[in-house]
């Protein structure tokens, strides 16, 4: 006869309410991965680099946000994840949950191990790796405005991340290229992408069965000694998303107000200045001219943005806009 198991006895602090449960510090919850099952995803995480002939595990612990520190090959997980209870928190407060289900889990854990790998070899030491990702000492922006239609960088986790900083493009490529079961070979076919992942193929073979040169086991801001309650976590929390949130946000209403302006201006004035009987000939060119540019405006400067540089693409907007301009003088007077 099996013996039972003993079934784990929940805290006292998931009865409470929201309330009394943000006045807790976080060290005082107590948490472990063990007892989190989180554990299952770091050994689901060990075994697809064991099936890639990776020797290197990177360790893992529990700490207030997702992070891979400089020089430590570890990963640090959120303490969210630990329990539902803090993950409807966290839902409350943040609307969402951060790797709150078993793939947006692993995505997230691949990336971070990029981050590990990158440490315990020193691989952004190596001019292979600068030549093809970039320099990893590149000031990193608190901010950046993706190219959603760029080919140059793999897609993994939201928002474009691969495109924010070399590193980070490095750890998108390795987290696309992790799994067992991964396509990468036919997903990426004709993107300049591809050269990364074939890259990082190459680099992960001369791996196989290698020690990592950096072994540093150090657990950098853990849970268990920070005195933070959560309530304070929340509020800086809040205060840092919703400012970048604002920017963002204020960046995109000035562009469509700026555009709405300049629109009803040029209508103004061409009711004002321009005679009936040369409006009925120069309108259906003013609407051509201005289907065609916001039709192919967008892609052409998105190819030259990509090919040859954003100046070099604002450059050509304004040659455009002071052409169009002149046309339309010409035409008036």
């Amino acid at each position: 006869m099996k013996p039972r198991r003993r079934r784990l006895r929940e805290p006292a602090w998931t009865r409470l309410d929201d309330e009394a449960l943000l006045d807790m510090r976080l060290c005082d919850l107590r948490l472990s991965l063990a007892r989190s099952g989180l554990d299952q995803a770091v050994l689901r995480l060990y075994e697809e680099l064991r099936l890639k002939g990776i020797r290197f595990r990177p360790h893992v612990w529990l700490s207030e946000e997702w992070f891979s520190p400089d020089g430590v090959p570890g990963i640090a997980v959120p303490f969210f994840l630990a329990h539902p209870r803090l993950q409807r928190l966290e839902r409350r407060f943040m609307h969402e949950v951060e790797g709150g289900n078993d793939k947006w889990l692993m995505r997230i854990l691949r990336h971070e191990t990029g981050h590990a790998i990158d440490t315990a070899f020193g691989l952004r030491r190596r001019k292979t790796w600068r030549d093809t990702f970039g320099k990893a000492s590149r000031r990193y922006p608190s901010r950046y405005s993706p190219r959603p239609a760029s080919r140059r960088f793999v897609l993994h986790l939201g928002h474009w991340y691969a495109q924010s900083h070399p590193t980070e493009d490095f750890a998108e490529t390795f987290a696309v290229w992790l799994p067992r079961n991964s396509r990468w070979r036919s997903q990426y076919t004709g993107w300049p992408a591809l050269r990364k992942l074939e890259y990082v193929d190459v680099t992960m073979r001369n791996l196989h069965g290698r020690r990592a040169a950096c072994l540093n086991r150090e657990v950098v801001e853990p849970l268990a000694e920070n005195t933070r309650t959560l309530r304070e976590h929340y509020r800086r929390k809040q205060r840092r998303y919703e400012l970048n949130t604002a920017r963002t946000y204020d960046r995109r209403l000035l562009r469509v107000f700026g555009t709405a302006a300049l629109y009803t201006t040029l209508n103004l004035y061409i009711m004002d200045y321009i005679q009936k009987r040369e409006l009925v000939r120069t309108e259906p060119i003013r609407l051509v001219f201005g289907g065609v540019s916001w039709t192919f405006g967008p892609i052409l400067g998105m190819y030259v943005s990509e090919r040859v540089g954003t100046p070099v693409a604002c450059a050509l907007a304004s040659f455009i806009a002071l052409l169009l301009l002149a046309y339309v003088a010409y035409s008036v007077y």
